[in-house]
């Protein structure tokens, strides 16, 4: 790790990897948006600065209204790539697709002819969409990699760029910001990422027994199917979960691991 202060996380991408092989992720994840900053760009970004960055970019949201930073991971020009608001926690990225979604800010200003994206950044941008497809078992295409552009501003409608929009992540993000420039220029780096790093495969639709949303104020993931499980942490309402395997009223929402929830306090999704 490369840096750290609270919450924020700054890593190298192979370190990236590591962590987040590492965690335990409790929410159903079925797609991956990509942002761009704007403001900041490039001309803030001074090789040293990512936590000062990160957390002027919290205040900012919470200046409008949010609770904590809006972002999940933020990339950098330098090829990093920090964690800044815990993957098991809803972003706030996109109106009416941010329940099932990690939200990734590449900092920068990508609109054609502003900042010209570093060589480092491209990598880190296409291998961090690509290890979030991996662990996430998602079929890189664009219906799990998303816009910000594609999305009506008012309604949350995944329109493709019709409506009111954004121009996130920026008109000259790996080529144009439209579905058709996604496929041509984007998803296929993403593509050939996920089959050189040798990981991947769509998850098999028979693993997942039932897909279900958190119903409760607050919902405990527990190391047994039992009450007297210890707390491993706890999950907010309309949180997204799938179950793997019920054992009575409860359901083990890792695939591996022993992370158990009550059926009682979830609502099918």
């Amino acid at each position: 790790m490369k840096l750290k202060k609270g919450k924020f996380m700054v890593f190298d991408v192979s370190e990236f990897a590591v962590w987040l092989d590492s965690q335990q992720i409790h929410r159903y994840i079925r797609l991956v948006q990509n942002h761009h900053t704007w403001n900041p760009s490039y001309q803030h970004f001074k090789g040293d600065n990512h936590l000062a960055l990160l957390a002027a970019m919290e205040n900012a949201h919470i200046e409008r209204g949010f609770s904590e930073i809006a972002q999940n991971i933020t990339t950098f020009p330098d090829g990093t790539v920090a964690v800044c608001r815990a993957l098991d926690k809803i972003p706030a990225g996109i109106k009416g697709a941010n329940t099932s979604a990690v939200c990734i800010e590449n900092l920068g200003n990508f609109d054609a002819g502003k900042d010209a994206m570093s060589a480092a950044h491209k990598d880190s941008i296409v291998q961090t969409n690509a290890l979030l497809c991996t662990r996430f078992k998602l079929k890189a295409d664009t219906s799990t990699i998303v816009y910000h552009h594609w999305y009506d501003l008012d309604t949350g409608e995944k329109r493709d760029g019709l409506g009111n929009t954004k121009t996130c992540p920026g008109t000259g993000f790996f080529g144009g910001n439209s579905v058709e420039d996604a496929l041509a220029g984007f998803i296929p780096l993403v593509k050939e990422a996920i089959m050189q790093n040798g990981r991947g495969g769509a998850a098999k639709a028979k693993d997942i027994l039932y897909k279900g949303r958190v119903s409760a104020g607050v919902l405990n993931v527990r190391d047994m199917p039992d009450l007297t499980g210890r707390v491993l942490r706890r999950l907010r309402k309309g949180v997204v979960v799938v179950v793997y395997e019920w054992k009575g009223d409860w359901g083990r929402i890792h695939p591996s691991d022993a992370c158990w929830v009550n059926r009682s306090y979830l609502e099918e999704a």
